[in-house]
Parts: C-alpha cells; structure tokens; sequence
C-alpha cells in the first residue's frame, strides 16, 4: 500500500497546538529546567560539551522530574508559528513557487534550485527576509538565475525585480515577534490582513515551458483561453519561434483554476507539431498568494519564547548553579492534588529546612552528596540559603541511591552530613510544588551547561516541528 502523511496533516497538527493554549478548557504547558549533574558515563552518557540525545522511552521522562528545578507556564502570548530563516543573499539562487511539487515533477524543468523539489524541504528557499524585515514568496525565479536585486516595499502586487525575479510580500516582522520569536534558523510567521484581502483564489499569472515542441508554425498568438475548471477564464499569448514555443506570458490570470492545460496544439493557426510542447500553468494556492501566510509558507513549527527573570517565582528559579536541560510537560499536578497545576512558576525541587538548634556546622556546597544519618537516603545538593537555613537537593539513580540501592526519603529529626563534613539536623521535610510524573512530557532537549545568576535574564526558545 502506498501511502504519505501530507503536509496538511502536519498543519494541522501545528493549529491544534496553537489553539490548546487559548481553548476555554485550554492546556497547561510548562517550560522545565534541570540536570545539575554533568553528563558523563557514570550519569547516563554523553559529556558537557556533547551532550546525550534524549531517548524516547517510558523511564526517562521520569528521569526529568527527579532531576528537575522549577517550571514556568507558558500562555498563549508566548508562542508563534514559525518557519525556516532565509535572509535574502545575493548571488543566491531561490526556489520559485509551484502548485505541482512533489516526487513527479522533474527536477530539470522545475526551473528551480538544485534540490528544490519538496516546497519546505530543508534544502527550499522559496522565501526570504529582507533588511527591513519584509518576508516576500518567490513567485519567479527568472529561470533560475541568481538573484542580485534586494526585493523591497509592501505593496499587495507581485513585485518585479530588475533581475527577473517576481516576489510577493506576504508580511513584516513586528517589533514583538523580533524580539521574542525570531532566531537565527527560524522566524514568526503570520498573515498580514490586507494582504490577505487582495489574494486571488486560482489564478495564473505565470507559465512554465517543460518542452518548446517542435514543428509548430512560428508566429505570436494572442489571448488564448486557458483550459481548466476556472470559474473566470484566464488568458496567455504565446510566441513560437524556431518552430518551438519560447514564450507564454498571462493576459488575464483569471480565477477560481484547481487544473489547467495550455492546450498549445489546438490553438488555431499552430499547425500539427512533431512534438507537443509541454507547458506547465502555474496555479495560486487555495486561497490566493498570501491569503493564509502560515500555511503557504510551511508554519508547521511552533516557537516558544519564555524569560526567567534572577530567581523568578519568589525563588523557584534557582541562581548560581547550572542547568543542561530545558522541556515542556503538559498538564502536570500540583503537589498532592489531582488538580492541573494553573500557577505561574513551580518549583520541582526537594528541599529540608534544618533546625537552628544545635547549630548547623560547616557550608553545604553545590553539587556535593549529603546523606542521612537515620534513613540512610542520599541527594545531592543544588541550592543552600545558609540564612532560610533551607538546603534543595535532587535524588536521581546515579548519585541519590542508598547502600541498598534504594531511593528513600530524608526524614525530620535526623541529621545530614555532606561529603564536606557540613552538617545539620532536619527541622522539616518539604514537597516540590510540581507533583513529580504528573502530566506528560512533550518535549526534551539536552544542552551544554547554563550557568545562572541573579542578575540575568534568560530568554528561552524551544522550536517544535509538527
């Protein structure tokens, strides 16, 4: 059985996404942070500077809860479609647009760079951001040439370059998503209303000659109608010259064309052609050029931009120590409850306040292995306020493990000595604010280590393809 999952699937899988942050029973998504231990082959592979690829298994979301330091919801604002990044280059030569691409077409008349044949293939650039922030489709590629004229302005009009090139703006970056969405391979994508408004539903405003023929009668033949199913005519001339077809240029780009055919050989006055010219009409999208900016241009990424402010969340956002992983979960629990967390921040941490009498001895130190006295449990330390007397810890299978191999709990009354000979006794036990394994998972990423402090800000993209 032959069989594809089309683009439309992965849109809409993209718009359901979008809208479950806004939905009146909308989602909860949470950007996690975590993973204080350094990669190595003693914590799950890889190393600080290559980090190991996240698996896709049952364990390992489990893994990112015991490990994990606070988490920051995400809302409807912090989010945008996106696609790829193609800053306009000169000397480059870009993919023009055309309705039929797919494995049939033949890369030699596609009349397009090299490789250019899915539409949002990774090696397509069928759009462009120019200097001013102006993102154009490439209508025309000129026959494939290099382009050396910048496009430029908004109007809703095809714009015709002095290099051949045919552009159509689609819309400007605003401010905003400049600075919250755009990245150096990505960038937001939405569709300017205006012009949206002045799109044309299957028109045809450009030919393309597969194959000239051969034995026509030479000459120029004027508005001949387009053969098709439109629901208003389009019209083309054509010039034969050498007795092959040269040139096919749009009259009346008509409207309302899902199929069309040129129909060369029953144009009067052509004459009976050895071999048929093959000429490829190139129809709009549904919709029109620009009548839905996100679909036409492959907006099947999803940005996300979240910022972590010192210790945001009254301190839920650690500073001071590093972190190697960033993820969202989805509906995950507050602590104890049943309930989808709806607070703005979260902290994940474990944590014991110690008692003040007798005196705690000596200074906890990040990262540093501190065990119990009574119930033998083990963590590590990742946060120490010597003046909250409150020292948060993460128990994971690699240092939180007890001589049985067993992950217990810190208990209150007993005493907790790190490998620094600090010591003190535990006053009281408390939760994280998260319900660890609640909710799900969505995305995981390992990173080189990010050191926080107090004094800065971290804006957090997470780019999520459908």
């Amino acid at each position: 059985m032959a069989a594809i999952i089309t683009n439309h699937f992965r849109q809409n899988n993209a718009y359901q996404f979008y809208e479950s942050f806004s939905e009146t029973a909308s989602t909860a998504y949470y950007l996690f942070v975590g993973r204080h231990q350094p990669y190595s082959t003693a914590t799950g592979g890889g190393t600080d500077a290559s980090p190991p690829t996240p698996l896709d298994n049952v364990v390992d979301p489990y893994m990112y809860f015991r490990d994990m330091f606070a988490a920051k919801r995400i809302t409807s604002s912090h989010i945008s479609y996106a696609i790829t990044r193609h800053n306009w280059v000169t000397g480059t030569v870009y993919d023009m647009y055309r309705a039929d691409y797919g494995a049939l077409v033949n890369a030699a008349t596609v009349q397009t760079a090299a490789g250019g044949i899915d539409m949002f293939g990774a090696t397509t650039k069928m759009w462009v951001l120019n200097d001013e922030n102006n993102v154009y489709k490439c209508i025309w590629n000129a026959g494939g040439v290099a382009s050396v004229n910048q496009p430029s302005g908004t109007s809703t009009s095809e714009l015709t370059t002095a290099d051949g090139y045919v552009w159509k703006y689609m819309y400007t970056l605003t401010t905003g998503e400049i600075t919250d969405f755009l990245t150096s391979d990505f960038m937001p994508v939405h569709t300017d209303s205006t012009v949206a408004a002045s799109a044309e539903d299957g028109s045809v405003r450009h030919y393309i000659i597969a194959n000239g023929g051969a034995g026509y009668t030479n000459g120029s033949y004027t508005a001949n109608i387009l053969k098709g199913d439109g629901s208003t005519n389009s019209t083309f001339n054509i010039t034969i010259s050498g007795n092959s077809v040269t040139a096919v240029t749009a009259v009346d780009e008509g409207r309302g064309y899902t199929f069309a055919d040129c129909d060369i050989d029953n144009i009067t006055g052509v004459g009976t052609p050895s071999t048929s010219a093959i000429i490829v009409p190139v129809i709009s999208p549904k919709g029109g050029h620009g009548s839905d900016a996100v679909k036409e241009l492959g907006g099947f990424f999803i940005v996300t931009n979240t910022s972590i402010a010192g210790t945001a969340g009254s301190g839920d956002f650690i500073v001071d120590q590093d972190f190697r992983r960033i993820g969202l979960v989805r509906d995950p629990y507050t602590y104890g409850t049943s309930t989808v967390a709806s607070a703005d921040t979260m902290s994940a941490l474990k944590s014991v306040t110690f008692k003040s009498s007798p005196a705690i001895s000596g200074t906890f130190v990040q990262d540093e292995v501190i065990t119990g006295g009574t119930s033998n449990a083990k963590g590590t330390v990742v946060d120490w306020d010597a003046t909250t007397r409150i020292l948060k810890y993460a128990q994971t299978q690699w240092t939180g493990l007890d001589a049985s191999n067993n992950l217990v709990a810190f208990v209150p009354n007993e005493s907790i000595t790190s490998a620094s000979s600090a010591s003190g006794e535990i006053d009281t036990v408390n939760n994280p604010e998260i319900d660890y394994y609640s909710g799900s998972v969505v995305y995981v990423e390992n990173r080189a280590p990010i050191t926080r402090a107090a004094d800065q800000t971290e804006n957090i993209k997470l780019i999520i393809e459908f």
